[in-house]
C-alpha cells in the first residue's frame, strides 16, 4: 500500500524544552501508532513581506500546490500509458533526482541554487508556476505525439497478415486489412478487354449462400470462378470473375447481400512497400516511445520536486500567519499509511487543538470538538477562506499522497 503523508507545524511554545528534536519526539509520542513515522521537515526562512501580501499568498499557494499535484498525477498516468500499466517498471521510473520519490521527500532540502531563499516570495511562487507549467506543456505535447504514432502503427499491424498458402487463415479482419499480402496475384484475371476479378468479403455464415447464388446475381458471372482466397474469424475473401460491362450490377448485388466487395489493383512491389512502411513506423514508435519515457520520468522528477517546494512555502507562511513573529516553530513528516491517517490526525488534535483558541473544545467524555461558528468567523476576521473545501486545523497540517 502506498503511503500517506502529512506535513505537521507546531509553535515551539507548545513543547516544555522549547528545543526542535524534543518536539519532533512529543509529536512522534503524541501519534504513538504503528506503520507511522515522524522525521524533522526543513523549512527555511523567507524574505516576510506585509500581511496582506502574506494573505493573498496563502491563497495563491493553496491553488498552486492543487496544480502540482494535479500535474504530478498526469505525469503519472503519462508513464502508466506509455508503460502499459506495468507496476513494477513504472515504479522504477517514478525517481526525484535518481532517488526513490519517497527518499526524497524524507530527506527533503530546500534547493537554494534554484530558489534562492534571498528572494521574495512572490518571485519564488512565480518561478514554481512557470516550471509546473512547462512540465505539464512538456509532457503532454510528447504523449500527444506518441500516442499518435502508436495508432498509426496499431492502424498498420491491423493490415498485416500471415502469408502462407490459399486458403489463408488470418487473424484479423478481412474487411479492413491490407489484401496486398494477401491476393496471389496469378488467381487473378489481368490485362482482359472483357473480363475482371472481384475480391468479395462474405461473413462465415453466409458462405453456402454466397456459392449457391453469385453466380446469377448478375448476367455474365463466369461460371464456378469463385475462389476462396482466405479466411479469418468472421469472414472469407472470395475472387469472382464476371464480364466487365456487368461488373457495377454484380457488386451492386453484393452489397445488398451485405457481402463486402474489395477494391484491389495488384502493384509490383506492393508487398514489399507495405513491409518498409510497417518497419518505418516500428521504428519510429521505438525511438518516440523512448523519448516519451524520458521526458515523462524527467516530468515526474521535475513535477515532484517543484510539489515540495510549493508545499514548504506553503507551510513557511501559514506558520507566520498563525504563529506570528518571531519564527519560532518546528516542523515535521509524517508518514502513515491511507488508513491509519485519520487516526493520526485525531491524535494530534487531542493534543494540539487547544491552539485553535475558541474553534475548539472538549465534550463531556473529552473528546475534541470543533465550533463551526466560531472558526468561520475567527478565519473571517483574519482574512482567512472558510467556504468549501477549506477545512480549519488548529495548527498547521497538509496531507499529500503520491498517485
Amino acid at each position: 500500500m502506498a503511503p500517506k503523508y502529512a506535513v505537521v507545524s507546531l509553535p515551539l511554545g507548545a513543547f516544555d524544552s522549547h528545543d526542535k528534536e524534543d518536539a519532533i519526539s512529543a509529536i512522534s509520542a503524541a501519534i504513538s501508532s504503528d506503520n507511522t513515522t515522524v522525521l524533522p521537515f526543513n523549512v527555511p526562512e523567507f524574505k516576510i513581506g506585509t500581511l496582506d501580501a502574506l494573505v493573498q499568498q496563502a491563497d495563491d499557494l493553496t491553488k498552486l500546490e492543487a496544480t502540482a499535484e494535479a500535474v504530478v498525477a498526469k505525469v503519472a498516468e503519462s508513464l502508466r500509458t506509455i508503460l502499459n500499466g506495468d507496476e513494477d517498471r513504472l515504479a522504477s521510473y517514478k525517481m526525484v533526482n535518481d532517488k526513490p520519490t519517497e527518499q526524497y521527500l524524507n530527506n527533503f532540502t530546500w534547493n537554494r541554487i534554484r530558489y534562492r531563499a534571498d528572494k521574495p516570495l512572490g518571485d519564488l511562487i512565480d518561478t514554481l508556476q512557470k516550471e509546473l507549467l512547462s512540465v505539464d506543456n512538456d509532457v503532454k505535447s510528447k504523449l500527444s505525439q506518441y500516442n499518435s504514432v502508436k495508432t498509426n502503427l496499431a492502424t498498420l499491424q491491423r493490415r498485416q497478415t500471415w502469408v502462407a498458402q490459399p486458403p489463408i487463415i488470418y487473424s484479423g479482419n478481412l474487411s479492413t486489412k491490407s489484401l496486398t499480402p494477401i491476393v496471389d496475384p496469378s488467381l487473378l484475371v489481368q490485362d482482359s478487354e472483357y473480363i475482371e476479378t472481384h475480391l468479395v468479403v462474405v461473413p462465415k455464415n453466409a458462405k453456402k449462400d454466397f456459392l449457391k447464388s453469385y453466380e446469377e446475381l448478375a448476367p455474365m458471372v463466369v461460371p464456378r470462378s469463385a475462389v476462396q482466397l482466405a479466411h479469418d474469424d468472421e469472414f472469407i475473401l472470395f475472387a469472382v470473375a464476371t464480364f466487365k460491362k456487368h461488373s457495377a450490377e454484380f457488386l451492386q448485388k453484393c452489397r445488398e447481400q451485405k457481402w463486402t466487395p474489395r477494391q484491389y489493383k495488384y502493384v509490383e512491389g506492393g508487398r514489399e512497400e507495405e513491409q518498409r512502411e510497417l518497419d518505418k513506423v516500428t521504428n519510429e514508435e521505438r525511438k518516440v516511445c523512448g523519448e516519451a519515457l524520458r521526458i515523462a520520468r524527467t516530468g515526474w522528477s521535475e513535477s515532484v520536486m517543484a510539489w515540495i517546494h510549493v508545499l514548504t512555502l506553503r507551510v513557511f507562511v501559514e506558520a507566520v500567519l498563525r504563529y506570528g513573529l518571531p519564527l519560532d516553530y518546528v516542523s515535521a513528516l509524517v508518514k502513515t499509511t491511507p488508513k491509519l491517517a485519520p487516526k493520526v490526525k485525531a491524535a494530534l488534535d487531542s493534543q494540539y487543538s487547544y491552539l485553535g483558541g475558541n474553534a475548539f473544545g472538549r465534550d463531556k467524555r473529552g473528546r475534541v470538538t470543533k465550533d463551526d461558528a466560531a472558526t468561520s468567523s475567527e478565519m473571517a476576521a483574519a482574512g482567512f477562506s472558510t467556504g468549501e473545501g477549506h477545512e480549519y486545523t488548529a495548527y498547521v497540517y497538509y496531507e499529500l499522497e503520491f498517485p
